[in-house]
């Protein structure tokens, strides 16, 4: 790296990128061309005849463009690898940092909620709804695995072990890495239609199996759901209610707050039939858990962007003061969208 400039750094990956695309030789007009240079064909010239004498570059024929040399190969790709690494780290570290900070807030939030209306109070973590790929890396692990690092929306990182036939070069593996970001990224689970396969296995070529596996791998990670954390607080505020202090009632209310597993079923409930006031209200036999039963429970769906959406809830006796719920509901929707909209500049 201490060999080249910038500028140098500039042209070479252009020619690089240019090459893999056309599969031609790339002259110093074509180059150009690229807004981000701001240079004339005689300064690229100078500086691709320095290429040239480095190593990077070679002149296939007289009068001709350039291609990169096994030189210019290696170190695009190690700083390819390199950035893109840092990137994916970059993104973890914001992820660990942004779910430590989310999780002390909302248990607050849950307290605070609780404390307010003298109720049970939950809130779920965000979910990201709409899990797109943003990014994918392959890397070489040993002759016969691949890695797959795949970040979705919402920068979910995800990693999967891809079995191959062969060890690949870096060139090979740099150009399947190029064709699966320019034909996927952005794409849904369901926008990855045939034609976009059979596009991609015909222009991998012998490597097609690997986009069949990968293919496997990325609507794997898409489907999957991520688990669900919800935090409960005032949980005995239940037993103050003398219509819920029956003590088979009470257990068993008491147990749907510390299992938790109901209760991802009315976080479900809550996002399929949402009204467009984005509070739910369940009475009674209107709630979607049995144990609910003699209870009233008010929801509202939070939205913080990028798809990424959570439950609010309260429970209490059906003779609730509602208004003061649903006020409280719709002041910490506000709150929450406050304290966790993303910082510009973040990813």
């Amino acid at each position: 790296m201490q060999e080249l400039d910038e500028r140098k750094i500039k042209i070479l990956n252009a020619i690089i990128r240019n090459y893999l695309d056309t599969g031609e030789p790339v002259g110093s007009r074509t180059i150009s061309k690229y807004s981000d240079l701001s240079l004339s064909s005689a300064t690229i010239r100078n500086e691709m005849s320095d290429l040239e004498e480095m190593g990077f570059i070679l002149q296939p024929h007289t009068s001709a463009g350039r291609i990169p040399s096994d030189k210019g190969y290696r170190f695009y790709v190690d700083n390819l690898m390199r950035e893109k690494d840092r990137e994916v780290t970059e993104m973890k570290d914001f992820i660990i940092e942004h779910t430590e900070r989310m999780e002390r807030v909302l248990k607050q939030m849950a307290k605070v909620l609780a404390e307010n209306t003298n109720y049970t109070a939950m809130i779920t973590a965000p979910s990201y709804q709409r899990n797109k790929l943003k990014f994918l890396q392959l890397s070489q692990i040993d002759a016969e695995q691949l890695l797959a690092v795949i970040v979705m929306e919402g920068n979910i990182v995800k990693n999967k072990m891809i079995s191959t036939r062969e060890a690949l070069d870096n060139e090979t593996l740099l150009k399947l890495n190029i064709l699966l970001n320019t034909s996927l990224n952005g794409l849904s689970a369901d926008q990855i239609n045939l034609g976009t396969i059979a596009r991609l296995k015909e222009q991998a070529g012998i490597h097609s199996n690997i986009i069949s596996d990968l293919l496997d791998a990325l609507a794997e990670a898409i489907q999957e759901e991520e688990e669900l954390e919800i935090y409960t607080s005032g949980t005995t505020n239940i037993l103050k209610y003398p219509e819920l202090q029956d003590s088979q009632r009470a257990s068993e209310l008491l147990n749907t707050f510390e299992e938790k597993q109901q209760l991802i079923t009315l976080v479900n409930e809550t996002l399929a039939s949402e009204e467009e006031t984005g509070i739910q209200v369940y009475i009674g036999d209107e709630s979607p858990i049995q144990n609910m039963r003699d209870c009233s429970v008010v929801t509202a769906t939070y939205r913080l962007g990028d798809g990424m959406q959570g439950t609010i809830g309260i429970i209490g006796p059906k003779r609730m003061d509602y208004e003061n719920v649903v006020d409280n509901l719709k002041t910490l929707k506000v709150q929450l969208d406050t304290v966790f909209k993303k910082p510009e500049g973040k990813a």
